[in-house]
This record gives C-alpha cells, sequence and structure tokens, in this order.
C-alpha cells in the first residue's frame, strides 16, 4: 500500500453521493430534462451534434427477464439508458432486441415520454445500486448510505513508476468489510472529479459569477511577451506561479481581455500560450484552491452540503467506482480506482 493522503473532507445531507466529472457540472440538469437545456450553452456547437442532443431519449427495460436482460447486456448493463441519439433510437431497440432472443429471454426497452432528469438518474443509481448513470454521455456514479456528516476524502499514492494516485477513497466508517462490490464508471474529460451531495448541484453555479467579476490568466513560453503587448502583471496567487493577468474585472471587461489575448495567440500559430478565462463562480472558486494545494484538492460549502474536487493525476480517463460494505450492508467505504497501485 502507497501513502495514504488527506485531500479534505465531504458533507452529503441527503445521504447520496455523486462523483462525476468536475468539469462537467455546468451540465447538470437538476430537476429537468437534460434536452430542455440550451445545447449551445453546454459547448454544443456543430448543427448535427445540437440535433442529436435535442433528440436524444431514455429508455428503461422492462419485461419479466428484464433484471437478466440488463444485467447482461454488454453495450451498457443497467436497467436505464440514458443519452441515447436521436439517430441511434431505432437500431438501439433492435440491438437488446436481438440480445434478449440470443438468451431466450421476454424483455425490451420502452422509450420514456421524456428525458429522466439528472437528479433523478443519480436517485435511482444510488437507491436500486445501478451501475452508474450517464450526463450527456458521460459516465457518473452515485451512492447512497453518506452519514449526514463530513466523511475524510483520502488518496493513496501509487507505489508504481508514476508519481500519482492509485485511489481516491471516501471513508464513511471503520469497520471489517464484508463486500466489495463494483457500482460503475465515472468518466472524466477535464483530468478532475468532484464528490458531491446530489441535491447541493441543484445551487452549483459552474460560469455564472457570484459577484459580477471574473479573472484572467495566461501562462506558457510567450506569456510575458503577451504581458508587455497587454501590459499584465504577474499573478500572485498560490498555484499561479509563472502567469500573468488581471483579477477582479467586471465580466464583460474581463472576457474582452480574454479573447483579445486569444486572437493575439492564434495570429501566429507558433505562439505557445494557455489562456484561463475565470469567473468568480463556484467552479472557479475551488479550482483557485486545487491550484494552490500541494494535493490538487480543494472544498466548498454549498448549503449544508460540502463538495470536494480532486485531480486525477493522470489526466482523462475513464475509472471503475467500487463500494465496500460491512456483514450489515452498510456503506463503509467509496472507492476511485485510478491506476494499478
Amino acid at each position: 500500500m502507497g501513502e495514504i493522503v488527506t485531500l479534505g473532507e465531504v458533507r452529503c445531507p441527503s445521504g447520496q453521493l455523486v462523483i462525476i466529472d468536475g468539469g462537467m457540472l455546468g451540465m447538470w440538469s437538476g430537476s429537468r430534462p437534460p434536452n430542455e437545456l440550451d445545447p449551445r450553452g453546454l459547448g454544443f456547437e456543430d448543427p448535427d451534434l445540437l440535433a442529436e442532443v435535442a433528440g436524444s431519449a431514455d429508455y428503461a427495460v422492462v419485461g419479466p427477464d428484464a433484471e437478466p436482460a440488463w444485467a447482461s447486456f454488454p453495450v451498457r448493463p443497467g436497467r436505464y439508458h440514458y443519452d441515447i441519439p436521436a439517430s441511434h433510437g431505432d437500431s438501439w431497440a433492435q440491438r437488446f432486441g436481438d440480445h434478449c432472443r440470443e438468451h431466450g429471454w421476454t424483455a425490451a426497452v420502452e422509450r420514456a415520454q421524456q428525458q429522466v432528469p439528472h437528479r433523478e438518474r443519480a436517485r435511482r443509481c444510488a437507491v436500486e445500486r445501478q451501475p452508474g448513470f450517464r450526463v450527456f454521455g458521460m459516465p457518473a456514479v452515485a451512492v447512497d448510505g453518506l452519514p449526514a456528516g463530513t466523511v475524510p476524502v483520502q488518496a493513496e499514492r501509487s507505489d508504481g513508476p508514476w508519481d500519482g494516485w492509485s485511489q481516491i477513497i471516501v471513508r464513511v466508517r471503520d469497520a471489517p468489510v464484508a463486500t466489495t462490490v463494483d457500482v460503475g464508471m465515472v468518466g472524466v474529460d477535464a483530468a478532475r472529479l468532484a464528490f458531491a451531495d446530489a441535491d447541493a448541484l441543484a445551487s452549483w453555479r459552474h460560469e455564472e459569477p457570484l459577484d459580477g467579476l471574473a479573472d484572467v490568466a495566461f501562462w506558457g513560453v510567450d506569456a510575458p511577451t503577451a504581458a508587455r503587448e497587454f501590459t499584465a502583471e504577474p499573478l500572485a496567487a498560490p498555484g499561479d506561479e509563472g502567469s500573468y493577468g488581471w483579477t477582479d474585472l467586471p465580466l464583460r471587461s474581463a472576457l474582452r481581455r480574454a479573447t483579445t489575448v486569444q486572437a493575439w495567440r492564434d495570429a501566429e500559430p507558433g505562439r505557445k500560450l494557455a489562456v484561463d478565462f475565470r469567473p468568480h463562480s463556484h467552479h472557479w472558486e475551488v479550482m483557485r484552491q486545487v491550484r494552490a494545494s500541494d494535493t490538487e484538492s480543494g472544498t466548498l460549502s454549498l448549503g449544508d452540503a460540502q463538495i470536494l474536487f480532486a485531480m486525477t493525476s493522470w489526466g482523462d480517463g475513464v475509472f471503475p467506482v467500487q463500494v465496500d460494505r460491512d456483514a450489515g450492508g452498510d456503506l463503509l467505504a467509496v472507492r476511485v480506482t485510478l491506476a494499478e497501485a
């Protein structure tokens, strides 16, 4: 076993913990069907992709043999099949039907009248112990049984040749482990994981500033040249060493400066420069802590809940999640495996 490091604590008043790509929380629909959100505001710009997102549908497996049929379906095991693109609906039903006929099962997929809100997807996953759920196609996990108070989140360092985490563990209670069960996979496309109360996510403000202000940061080989060009100052916050930019600007002014620096970079393809536009939102507040932390983690209170962000240390990927339970079935730990120990 590698070194164990404490990343922080989470608090889940609802008792249900969601583990999700932290960069995707701006796509969380809460109690609304996902396709009622404006997909252009979620980063979907291609017309064909916009149509696919708007026309996506959800399905549930029904019939006398539903459970063995969905549990063994190799494409997407689970009672619920979310975010099936409009162009794939008929072929999806056909593929599941072929799977059932192969095994002699009486079951089928039934299309829901409207898409299932993300909060309800998380509830089903947690309470029914389904193998994860989807948020705009990206896998996430929800687990039930968290206590009302805070619980620690720890990371185990890999013993391999690379200096990263082998796993991140939500420690609920210390007791002998009777069972360890796979509960799904969490997909990461922004190198960061969020551990959050399922109800608290309804209040999350991903890019909308809480005070109307924003920061701009840029760094890279050509950052000093850009700083002279645009009269930017070195940033002094921990984690921003080597970066330049501006802080506490009105939102429109900050956006204008960020796009101006980006345009300067793009005017010559050889320029090496990264630019961040950072509204004073929940997301960028917790990421400020992540940048400053030796463990690349940070926490944020949201009502009675506390959310934790942590970088995977390996970048993007799809990572398995398991739960440990005692002999009575009570939750002991939730573990995300990031690499072989």
